[in-house]
């Protein structure tokens, strides 16, 4: 089923919050935040997240929730695992907060690993801990344009096990002036489990309802004590994911048959579906996670936390037909096809990562300290399978089928030492002094691949690494911070925090915050925040450089500070980035079991990171006016590209820079509410945001290239309108005996994106269309029963209705159809907030012992 944009009606949000708000006050609930959007078990069986007592945003000690002076979300372990089918991390934080957007669909690598953004942000604006320590990010830069997860670099959510998580903190607020870069759109702490006994073992099996997507996950926890005091927990998963395929007729496959060996075409067992390249990927994933405590003297703990994960993905690319590849022998003169009925390759990676912490903890003269070290990595060996060189024959010799392409490695070395004191002064409230430093050395590298994969244009449709595109870079930083939280009077908090950093590669910055809190009744109160930030370029945005291809295409992604960027004039490298940060919000309990938040923001960003348009250098093979600066950029950059392509094809780069400035606005509503009726416990929830992001300034052009824009339309629309302009979740948790039923409604608001249509015109110069998102319900349903205290039993749907988000504009169908154009089967909008593969149904059986 699909919805149209253009017949749907349009909300402004402000009184779709109101409205959903009166209308809840009768009959709404739950146990808080996240439990309310997924549906937590049991009211009486867990702690309500409002007296939960968190650790983020704060270095106060013993402070709940709803008592913050910051917007902290608290997601249980139960509400993680009701949220849906999909047992990852990523897809549960998508369907319970409202603000965190995951990707539907990556080009390229990106397919392999995918990336979530809060408030509409990139990723790479995102901080995460675990149990308070910062998490390495992922090797495997997003650089496909057409998306508004271009140039993510953040953490890999899906390299943590779901039963090793106790809850989650989410604070959607500017926290850069306490954790520093990446903290401008919020924070994410996972907090692990620290059982010492028991445990749970789990198994879930679902698919799409087209079929595909097969996906099996096993995953147990399991707790010990090594000592009295002491905790072990061990959690271990192994999940499953098969490809899906939502791609539209291949039109190549209708106009391009003529004779042998194209002919063959209509043998294959998919025709006319013979592209493949638009689906989920194929993945298999292990992964492992430790968390433990040995306390020693009076009040010291030794801690530990590891996570490991292994991965091998697999993504198709696009179908290459039979006529693509050939070889006349000159003496024979008889043709060869390697590939009579064409061939879909395959992008694969072998990924490993993994993350150890160790430190020690305690209380010495009143002092809380804590000193810790810990090193992450994440490696990704890269491989074209299914393929072949596209200058067969070399030198008379047939190409390999499989190449290797290389590896990209990011670490993350950090050691930090924290202190705090509650001091009595006189005042309502102690004053809690609390101050650190934090050593942090980054490393980046690109490793070259086989010389078959990158030499006269490497693989069918991913060029390997070159060894001019290799290479290791590194960044130290050094940081040191103080906060002072204060309780002035008894309806008054205030919390004040500075942060100074000073790194390698561009030299100091500084971040501060204040945040204010008046409780003006029991049941009433005020919140708000002033804070700048920063966020440092990661090591990626600087130095990734590699060849996007398609049949017909060839981009060069520069690395900003290169000599070959200097020939564009854009080779001095990246800055950080600035924020300004406002907040405020109103926090109201009417009554014992009802509590709704509603914070507003405004983040402004200047300097910001973001990928340009395409820039070409030549056009369906006719040149542009800037061709010689481009192709000149091009050939220094080391990046070969297939002869073919060079001859009748569209070539061009694309780059990251500091290019503008941006300012996102938005509002965040929570609101729960939980009763007992005569047919059984209901907690009702509603989770809301309102999001909009504008250009504060006019993008600059290429100072080599007068008069061309640096960001085209589509580059300037996935900053400004791909986000979702809202997105409400309704749930409710009816649980009866041993019976749960978990009703999530997520109201998707309208978003739209800018596609070009490649030249795909008589003019031979791109062209422009929008595609639009309407306004779309999405519905999730799942039912438990427990059969014991041990064992329940689930069955449930993602997406229940099936639905899917529009097709791309007729335009730009109707183009690409004619122009027998390949890039026509992604025929569903890459920014869709709810996938591309509609509804997901699943079955889980699980004990607790």
């Amino acid at each position: 089923m699909q919805v149209s944009s253009s017949t749907n009606p349009r909300y402004r949000v402000p009184a779709v919050v109101a409205a959903i708000l009166a209308a809840s006050m009768g009959t709404a609930h739950a146990a808080g935040a996240a439990d309310a959007a997924a549906g937590a078990p049991d009211a009486a069986e867990a702690e309500a997240p409002e007296t939960e007592v968190i650790v983020t945003g704060t270095r106060q000690t013993g402070l709940a929730a709803l008592e913050s002076p910051a917007p902290v979300q608290v997601l249980s372990s139960e509400a993680l695992q009701a949220a849906g089918g999909n047992p990852d991390l990523m897809s549960a934080l998508a369907q319970i907060v409202p603000s965190l957007t995951m990707d539907a669909f990556g080009a390229d690598t990106a397919a392999l690993t995918l990336q979530a953004r809060l408030r509409g942000l990139s990723p790479n604006h995102v901080l995460v801990l675990v149990n308070g320590k910062r998490r390495h990010t992922t090797a495997n830069l997003a650089v496909d344009l057409g998306s508004p997860y271009q140039g993510g670099a953040g953490v890999d959510l899906n390299f943590i096990p779901l039963d090793a998580i106790d809850h989650i903190e989410v604070l959607t607020d500017g926290a850069a002036a306490q954790y520093g870069s990446d903290a401008i759109a919020g924070v994410i702490n996972i907090i692990l489990k620290k059982n010492s006994s028991g445990g749970n073992l789990s198994g879930t099996y679902g698919r799409y309802f087209q079929g595909d997507g097969k996906t099996g996950d096993i995953s147990g926890n399991v707790g010990l004590q090594p000592e009295t005091g002491g905790y072990f927990s061990l959690t271990g998963e192994w999940r499953n994911h098969g490809y899906s395929d939502r791609g539209a007729v291949d039109p190549r496959a209708i106009n391009d048959i003529g004779t042998y060996p194209n002919s063959n075409m209509t043998q294959l067992s998919d025709y006319p579906f013979v592209n493949k390249i638009f689906g989920d990927p194929q993945t298999h994933l292990k992964m492992a996670a430790i968390n433990t405590g040995l306390p020693f003297g009076d009040t010291e703990e030794f801690y530990v936390t590891a996570t490991y994960g292994q991965k091998d993905a697999s993504a198709y690319e696009n179908y290459r037909p039979p006529q693509r590849i050939s070889y006349t022998d000159p003496t024979t003169k008889v043709t060869t096809y390697p590939y009579p009925f064409g061939f879909n390759p395959l992008e694969a990676s072998n990924e490993t990562d993994y993350q150890i912490i160790g430190g020690v903890k305690g209380t010495t003269v009143g002092w809380n300290w804590d000193l810790s070290s810990g090193y992450g990595s994440d490696k990704v060996d890269l491989n074209t399978l299914d393929s072949i060189g596209n200058s067969y024959p070399i030198n008379g010799l047939t190409t390999p089928t499989n190449f290797y392409d290389g590896f990209l490695k990011a670490t993350q070395w950090t050691t930090t030492a924290d202190f705090s004191r509650d001091f009595d002064v006189g005042m309502a409230g102690p004053l809690n002094v609390a101050f650190g430093g934090e050593f942090r050395r980054d490393t980046y590298s690109i490793g070259a691949g086989i010389p078959d994969s990158y030499q006269d244009g490497g693989a069918q449709s991913y060029p390997g690494f070159s060894p001019t595109s290799a290479g290791s870079h590194s960044r130290k930083n050094e940081a040191g911070y103080i906060d002072l939280a204060a309780k002035p009077l008894d309806a008054l908090r205030i919390d004040a925090a500075a942060r100074y950093e000073h790194y390698s590669d561009f030299g100091n910055t500084t971040a501060g915050k204040i945040t204010v809190r008046y409780d003006f009744t029991p049941t009433f109160a005020l919140r708000g925040t002033v804070s700048n930030g920063f966020r440092a370029p990661t090591l990626a945005e600087e130095y990734y450089t590699s060849t996007n291809v398609g049949p017909s295409t060839a981009y060069v992604q520069l690395p900003p500070n290169s000599a070959a960027g200097k020939i564009l004039g854009i080779g001095n490298g990246l800055q950080p980035e600035k924020s300004i940060n406002f907040s405020t919000g109103l926090v109201w309990r009417p009554m014992e079991r009802m509590n709704a938040t509603l914070d507003l923001y405004q983040i402004r960003i200047t300097n910001r990171i973001a990928g340009s348009g395409n820039i070409y250098g030549q056009v369906n093979g006719v040149a542009t006016a800037i061709a010689g600066p481009v192709n000149a950029a091009i050939n220094a950059s080391g990046n070969a590209i297939d002869p073919r392509v060079l001859a009748t094809g569209t070539t061009g780069l694309n780059v990251f820079s500091n290019g503008v400035d941006t300012q996102t606005r938005g509002a965040d509503l929570v609101f729960s509410y939980s009763d007992e009726y005569v047919f059984g416990h209901v907690d009702w929830t509603v989770g809301a945001t309102y999001n909009q992001t504008e250009l504060t300034n006019t993008p600059q052009g290429l100072p080599a290239l007068p008069g061309v824009a640096l960001y085209d339309q589509e580059a300037i629309s996935e900053l400004t309108t791909a986000t979702p302009r809202y997105v409400i979740n309704l749930g409710a948790t009816w649980k009866v005996g041993n019976l749960t039923v978990n009703l999530l409604e997520k109201l998707y608001g309208p978003s739209s994106d800018y596609e070009n249509d490649d030249g795909d015109n008589p003019s031979n110069n791109p062209q422009y269309f929008q595609d639009k998102i309407g306004f779309t319900p999405i519905t999730n349903l799942d039912l438990s029963y427990n059969f014991s205290k041990a064992v329940k039993f689930t069955v449930g749907a993602i997406n229940l209705f099936n639905r899917y988000p529009p097709n791309l504009n007729s335009n730009i169908i109707s183009r690409e159809y004619n122009a027998d154009d390949y890039t026509m089967v992604e025929h569903y909008p890459v920014f869709s907030p709810f996938g591309i593969d509609g509804g997901f149904y699943y079955v889980r059986a699980s004990y607790t012992f």
